[in-house]
């Protein structure tokens, strides 16, 4: 076999059952000969996109794998690698490559030496008896360190070469957990007992670990109370009373409250990595830090006990020190924090609740969302914002409870994510209600990935808030706003959902917005895309929980 057909037998072998792709690269078709599902995007980084979608749904038990071209196939890619580079989710990115001759040869261009710095590991294949260890170095990468892209290229000439039969000794790596030291768990349960108000951070990390019970487990054998970074958001269901919620930029205020005001700040499952797009930690906190990713411990703070490993290893190992410091049953019903978070929820809420209820025409940003606090089934959907104004809305107010009922992603943040990613999303969870709420600028940068839903067979709901400008930027540029109209855009998202084959709905007053939530979870569960296009008004408020 040549080495196409090798890396094809491969990911066949580790359980790949589908792959995205945009749009010539011959490992397309040896993937389908292995029965490897390809499904065409409409642009390369939508392909990445669904594919990142896909891993965070499979907590490092399957990946996303994305097929390109070379040249401009692969320069293409940048802004897909860097959302999964930034947001830690692992996927396999196989690109096509220049011939080994001209590999450096100006103007040649190598995805594996320009993407390196947004992939937790790059490498070329250079030869094609090289393709059992390059796939294995590949798939350890995957499954093992910090999470993150891995990239292979394949030049064009070697992709036809011929696999020596001695060197198809391909061993499917394994998962290696690994866990801190005991004495360094015990230092940091003694230290977060003895803190007067002790908040847990909890990171996606929590999630890819499949570690929410554990956490439930210790914050309840503690109180000590629990706030969600928007990675992490689902990870702690948020109907808990010792629930502070999730944020963005926004958040409630209790959660405001407890990261404002406590003096210890246990991470669990977190880079902690200072962002703009998430909530600033305010310094002359006792720090405590567990994440897979042993070279974060210590990168933007000052750590007092660093717990690198497996986030439900190190929560395991933290509850059975709680139990050993405190007894069986721990601080359970001994402390007043869980009604003191109801009592600044209760106020927070009474403050937007009728914001949350809206009869506004234009349409208010915040009764859509209360509209889909109301009625969607938690459980059994599944829901992510798209960048700017509806990360920042939504984040605060719409409760995540089970794992991964809710998306949250943005440490770099590319309008037109939410599409691509609930189309991967949809098809690692095929079942669940999967929903996208964005603005209509993001809609411009993958709106044509709505037709790829509809011929992939994975049916989802958009919404579109159509209130044509960048909400995002109300006070931004007057000069050119009043001269120019630069941020002004228009359009009927309706209709062009319905010329690519989905279903398009237009909500111009209040009242219809529930009822077109309805009628688009009755259309998913027949098959159908959705698209909801709602006339919404230019919201600018925030919940920043002061």
């Amino acid at each position: 076999m040549n080495t196409l057909q090798a890396v094809a037998r491969i990911l066949k072998t580790e359980g790949v059952e589908w792959i995205s792709c945009f749009p010539s690269n011959n490992l397309i078709e040896a993937v389908a000969q292995e029965g490897i599902r390809p499904i065409m995007f409409r642009q390369e980084r939508g392909a990445i996109m669904a594919a990142d979608g896909y891993s965070r749904m499979n907590n490092r038990k399957k990946f996303g794998v994305i097929i390109t071209q070379g040249g401009p196939g692969s320069e293409n890619c940048m802004g897909g690698l860097a959302q999964a580079f930034a947001d830690n989710v692992p996927v396999l990115y196989l690109p096509g490559g220049p011939a080994v001759n001209q590999h450096s040869v100006c103007p040649s261009f190598s995805p594996a030496r320009s993407y390196a710095s947004v992939a937790v590991h790059s490498e070329v294949l250079w030869k094609a008896d090289m393709t059992a260890s390059v796939l294995r170095r590949a798939f350890h990468r995957l499954r093992n360190g910090r999470p993150g892209p891995v990239l292979v290229e394949i030049p064009a000439d070697v992709m036809t070469q011929e696999v020596p039969e001695a060197a198809m000794n391909y061993l499917a790596p394994k998962r290696m957990l690994q866990a801190p030291s005991a004495s360094d768990v015990k230092d940091a349960v003694r230290l977060l007992l003895n803190a007067k108000k002790p908040v847990i951070w909890s990171g996606m990390g929590t999630l890819m670990a499949e570690a929410s019970a554990e956490l439930q487990e210790f914050a309840e054998l503690t109180e000590v109370p629990v706030y969600c970074t928007m990675p992490g958001k689902s990870g702690f269901d948020e109907r808990h009373p010792l629930a502070l919620g999730a944020g963005s930029s926004s958040t409630s205020r209790q959660a405001y409250r407890w990261l404002q005001d406590s003096d210890l700040l246990l991470a669990l499952g977190s880079s902690l990595t200072r962002t703009g797009y998430g909530q600033p930690i305010p310094g002359g906190k006792i720090m405590i830090h567990n994440t897979e990713s042993l070279e974060d411990i210590g990168k933007d703070y000052n750590i007092e006990v660093g717990l690198p490993g497996d986030t439900r290893l190190t929560i395991q190992m933290l509850i059975e020190e709680a139990k050993a410091q405190l007894g069986t049953n721990g601080r359970k019903g001994k402390t007043t924090v869980a009604a003191d978070i109801a009592t600044i929820k209760q106020q927070w809420m009474s403050e937007w609740t009728d914001i949350l209820r809206s009869n506004d025409v234009p349409i208010n940003t915040y009764r859509v969302i209360g509209e889909l606090e109301r009625i969607l089934d938690k459980e059994n959907s599944i829901v992510t914002h798209d960048a700017g104004a509806p990360r920042d809305s939504i984040m605060p107010f719409y409760t995540a409870t089970i794992p991964h009922s809710y998306i949250g992603w943005g440490k770099t943040t590319h309008l037109g994510y939410g599409i691509p990613l609930m189309i991967g999303t949809k098809l690692a969870k095929p079942d669940k209600f999967c929903l996208n709420f964005m603005g209509d600028g993001a809609f411009g940068m993958s709106g044509l990935d709505i037709e790829t839903s509809v011929r992939a067979g994975a049916p989802i709901t958009t919404i579109v808030l159509n209130n044509g400008d960048m909400a995002t930027y109300p006070g931004g540029y007057p000069t050119a706003r009043e001269l120019f109209n630069v941020t002004k855009m228009t359009g009927d998202y309706a209709k062009l959902a319905e010329g690519m084959g989905a279903v398009g709905i237009t909500v111009t007053r209040p009242g219809d917005v529930a009822p077109a939530l309805r009628k688009a979870q009755e259309l998913n569960a027949e098959g159908k895309t959705v698209l909801i296009d709602i006339h919404s008004n230019m919201e600018s408020r925030k919940s920043r929980g002061e």
